[in-house]
């Protein structure tokens, strides 16, 4: 940061200027007897005749000069604060060093007692300050302009890009952005609360895995140096979760990080917040009771209601959620019937009569797949369930008694988006392993819907695996969806970004 503008550069003066006049503009310790908000608090449960002393802490948000006094605003995490400094009742030389040394966006420490003042807001008259943090950099601020006589204020980073390349002032000036992070906390905080509270035990398992699994995605690739050894960032928690129900647990998830080596857009981001669980002696039925009970419970917690706005739609997640099997819905809106193109090659044909230009050489199940992004999940507004899977698209999953085609699988959707995907989970370890050979040999080495054979998995199988409905839910478009973001990056903290070269 060699090259300050002139502006930084008079900041930075002030911080020496402040060192010069005994105050450390970067001091080791802060004091806090109160926050904004508990403050603000204690003073309106106060009796009139008490008086409430506090100090306070925070980022200076405003500063009004009026003759001798000065009117200012303190924010910390939890609120707002007015600041009133009167030259007297501070020690010598105090109002000219908040005058000179202190700026918009500086941190501070204030002390002295609340009153409300004839306009009735609750106030600090402070009786002494020092500073806690001089911030070189002035955050951006909000820009006027008057476009025809009318006066139009722009929010302070209005540039989306600007904002997620610097997010650190746009959560500081944008405070509708805090909220959104707030609120995903609570969604979080409540899909844990939910789980435990039906006797699942949350887990951790291995970022670093030697084979990759349990979706269809590209991995990212590293490499262990001391142990010469490549190894994958996890696309899954599936494979690892499914093991620890071999070991004896019955009900385990896991929210954390994958990483999939794919596209960025306004649902993806190369590194996403999941949430999985797996559930013993459960098929998908039971697990799709799960998850609309789960989601309508998150939603109470994270807005303070199961009704929501998104897109302009009125989106509903109270329970039961629409459930729609995969072909009556393909029939539905898309007008073709899986079950009159049993090869790939006719349903091909169909979808080429109907104006669909499928990637050649895809096998029947990405086919379908094709048929449920195109004509389908952009229907899908209200919370859907789509049940009832081509085998050959979901590896993981257990084929329906009497049709070895189909595979007990559902999605869940909402707002044309997908939201969560689950099985009833395969734990036969011969049809297992004949899975992966199958995969191997329909989808080319670089496909993303290869699965490698995972050895080990299957060792695991051998020992038996009781039956089991798993699930799986990015966390991040479910935030998406309960905050009104149309694009994942608003709910992400720091996002992927290209570089800005």
């Amino acid at each position: 940061m060699a090259d300050w503008n002139e502006l930084e550069q008079i900041r930075l003066r002030k911080a020496e200027w402040l060192r010069g006049q005994g105050m450390e503009p970067y001091p080791a310790r802060a004091s806090r007897t109160h926050t904004t908000q508990a403050a603000l608090a204690q003073f309106e449960a106060a009796s009139p005749e008490a008086a409430v002393v506090a100090t306070v802490v925070g980022r200076l948000r405003s500063v009004r000069r009026m003759g001798k006094v000065t009117f200012a605003h303190l924010e910390d995490g939890f609120g707002r604060l007015q600041l009133y400094l009167r030259g007297e009742d501070l020690p010598e030389g105090g109002m000219h060093l908040f005058e000179d040394g202190f700026d918009l966006g500086d941190f501070l420490q204030a002390e002295g007692e609340l009153f409300r003042t004839r306009t009735g807001e609750v106030t600090l008259h402070v009786r002494g300050f020092r500073m806690l943090a001089k911030a070189v950099s002035p955050l951006p601020a909000a820009k006027e302009e008057v476009v025809e006589g009318e006066r139009h204020v722009h929010s302070a980073f209005a540039n989306p890009e600007a904002r997620f390349r610097e997010r650190y002032a746009d959560l500081a000036v944008n405070p509708e952005v805090r909220q959104i992070f707030l609120a995903r906390a609570r969604i979080v905080r409540a899909a844990r609360q939910f789980l435990d509270a039906r006797g699942f035990v949350e887990v951790e398992t291995p970022m670093l895995q030697p084979i990759y699994g349990g979706a269809a995605a590209r991995p990212f690739v590293t490499h262990h140096n001391q142990l010469h050894q490549d190894l994958y960032l996890r696309i899954s928690f599936e494979l690892y979760l499914k093991r620890l129900l071999v070991g004896g647990f019955e009900r385990v998830y896991e929210i954390g990080r994958d990483f999939r080596n794919e596209g960025v857009s306004f649902k993806h981001n190369p590194e996403f917040t999941q949430l999985e669980f797996y559930m013993a002696y459960a098929d998908y039925r039971q697990v799709m009771e799960l998850t609309e009970a789960m989601v309508a419970e998150v939603a109470e917690a994270a807005v303070g209601k199961q009704t929501i706005q998104f897109g302009g739609q009125t989106i509903d997640f109270t329970p039961p959620w629409r459930r729609l099997e995969l072909r009556q819905a393909i029939a539905e809106w898309s007008g073709i019937d899986l079950a009159e193109h049993p090869t790939a090659d006719t349903l091909r044909q169909a979808m080429v009569e109907r104006g669909h230009d499928p990637a050649p050489g895809s096998p029947r199940g990405k086919l379908i797949e094709s048929l449920l992004s195109h004509y389908v999940e952009p229907k899908l507004i209200q919370p859907t369930f789509i049940f009832d899977y081509p085998r050959d698209i979901s590896p993981l999953a257990k084929s329906k008694p009497g049709d070895p085609t189909t595979v007990e699988r559902f999605e869940g959707f909402a707002a044309g988006m997908e939201l969560c995907n689950a099985f009833t989970e395969l734990n036969d370890p011969v049809d297992q392993e004949a899975r992966f050979v199958e995969m191997s040999r329909d989808f080319e080495a670089e496909s993303e819907d290869r699965h490698p054979l995972d050895e080990d998995y299957l060792r695991a199988m051998s020992y038996g695996m009781p039956p089991n409905g798993g699930f799986g839910m990015g966390i991040d478009r479910l935030t998406m969806l309960l905050t009104g973001q149309s694009t994942i990056r608003e709910v992400i903290l720091f996002p992927h970004l290209r570089s800005r070269d």
